[in-house]
């Protein structure tokens, strides 16, 4: 998982919070790029990095998620010289959204949580068995994203906790949230 910006940053430790609830034995590297021109070779830039040490990163073979808060086919030009360019999925920027919240705008934009994790599930070989069941499980997380949203026109409160709710230095939410509150009352509309 790699990601660039401090939202799609937040998004990518959520989606591996997810990652690591779902597949426990997965193994995740998480790569937080601050200087874009790093991903380019050093014939092309001076911060670029050497190719060994972009390997070392970025290994032959291993898809690579990346979270982008920019265009996507920024990181492509990026990144078309190194060796596992063709194994880099970014998702970023599609000019989708308009006044809503900001969790919600990237559902709009498939950079959230619940898209990275399923991102990631369909390109681990070892993991092709659960795709039906991730696919299923993203529907429907975002099925219940949109409808909250749609009723109160904030975010959910399970969204607000940035990397997930095991992180103590973020705020957690409660069994007795609003969010759950909400969804009991209106679990025939979750069903329909």
């Amino acid at each position: 998982m790699a990601c660039c910006g401090d939202v799609p940053t937040m998004e990518a430790l959520a989606a591996v919070n997810l990652l690591r609830e779902r597949v426990p034995d997965l193994r995740i590297r998480v790569v937080n790029v601050v200087d874009l021109m790093a991903l380019q070779p050093t014939s092309e830039h001076p911060h670029g990095l050497p190719d060994e040490e972009f390997d070392q990163l970025f290994p032959v073979g291993v898809p690579v998620i990346f979270a982008f808060h920019g265009y996507p086919w920024v990181i492509h030009r990026l990144t078309y010289r190194r060796h596992n360019h063709d194994n880099i999925h970014v998702r970023g920027y599609k000019e989708e959204g308009t006044t809503t919240t900001p969790f919600d705008m990237c559902v709009l934009n498939n950079i959230d949580r619940f898209q990275l994790t399923l991102d990631a599930i369909k390109r681990v070989p070892r993991l092709k068995s659960q795709v039906d069941a991730a696919e299923q499980w993203y529907s429907e997380a975002i099925q219940r994203h949109k409808l909250y949203v749609s009723e109160t026109a904030t975010t959910c409160p399970k969204s607000r906790t940035g990397a997930g709710q095991n992180n103590n230095s973020l705020t957690r939410w409660s069994p007795r949230s609003d969010f759950e509150a909400w969804e009991t009352s209106n679990a025939d509309l979750l069903t329909r």
